[in-house]
């Protein structure tokens, strides 16, 4: 079974424009990953592209070079496997055309439905979903409809943002930038955490919970490092509100993150990332087996064996800086 790894960053997206430094080292980081998972499993190979501004990941790699138009080298290679594993950003509905591109290609994907990337890909949208399902979560708030009588802290971020891409903090509701498509949420205090989570049409199994670690400076924040299964969730409290997120949003499928914090007065969802996030890089080390084994899209009768009981994941750090 020939599986096509297409990561937006490392497989050409960006080859008209200069390689981001701040997404690079967590798109490798995961691109590199879920390489060395796949080819773990018997009966597996990879097809890749690069930006061939970048090391060539395998001796048959594809070269995405100047000029190249990714989208149609990405069309061909997902012709010649028998599944597409996209991975790329929600920012500017990236995500959800390439999963439509692949579903012309392929026959089987790794990947949400874009229905489902569609509406987590705005924060806004997501929220009110949360609340009308009665999930709790982080208020969330256009600019121009910020509560008056919101206080304290708060924080911005571009609606359909990836990650922690252009999150901002504000002091108070008027120090608040005045245009932008962005959304506005309450500083909560807690532990940032980020849910890796299967989800198979027999069920939904939370693999790990992370700790995210966030840099702060002048206003800024940025997502410096992660580590894998550093959350214990003895009494599944987490297990069961991933669950509930996935019921609420209909086509989640696949490897998914779910960002929570952890706060005083119980875990808050803050947003769903409908693709594998950073935190897999250290998945397969924290769990000790491949995630990748339990992915219904890699066993030829789509029918994979039952998930067993996992054992609680070691620690595994990731520094993105």
């Amino acid at each position: 079974m020939r599986v096509f790894i297409c990561e937006y960053v490392t497989s050409g997206g960006l080859r008209d424009k200069p390689l981001p430094e701040t997404l690079l080292p967590a798109a490798l980081q995961v691109r590199d990953a879920l390489i060395r998972d796949l080819e773990t499993l018997p009966g597996i190979s990879t097809i890749l592209a690069y930006d061939d501004r970048l090391p060539k990941p395998s001796e048959d790699s594809v070269p995405v070079g100047k000029g190249d138009d990714a989208w149609i080298c990405w069309s061909g290679l997902a012709h010649e496997a028998d599944v597409v594993w996209p991975v790329g950003p929600e920012t500017g509905g990236v995500l959800a055309r390439m999963v439509r591109l692949m579903n012309e290609s392929a026959e089987r994907l790794i990947a949400s439905s874009p229905a489902a990337i569609d509406l987590v890909s705005s924060k806004l949208r997501t929220a009110q979903v949360l609340a009308q399902n009665f999930i709790p979560h982080v208020p969330t708030y256009t600019l121009d409809a910020v509560p008056a009588d919101l206080k304290g802290d708060l924080i911005t971020k571009p609606d359909d943002g990836a990650g922690s891409e252009n999150m901002r903090a504000w002091p108070s509701r008027e120090a608040l930038p005045r245009t932008g498509r962005l959304v506005v949420q309450p500083f909560v205090h807690g532990t940032p955490v980020s849910l890796t989570v299967l989800v198979r049409p027999d069920g939904v199994t939370l693999l790990a919970a992370n700790q995210l670690h966030l840099s702060h400076l002048v206003g800024v924040l940025s997502l410096t490092g992660v580590t894998v299964g550093a959350i214990d969730d003895t009494d599944g409290t987490l297990a069961v509100l991933a669950q509930k997120v996935v019921a609420a949003v209909p086509g989640l499928s696949g490897i998914i993150g779910i960002d929570v914090i952890l706060s005083p007065s119980g875990p808050l969802v803050v947003e769903v990332n409908p693709r594998v996030t950073v935190a897999y890089a250290g998945l397969h080390a924290a769990l000790g087996i491949s995630p990748a084994a339990f992915l219904p899209e890699l066993i030829r009768d789509g029918r994979p064996p039952a998930m067993p009981h996992l054992p609680r994941p070691r620690p595994v750090e990731l520094d993105l800086r």
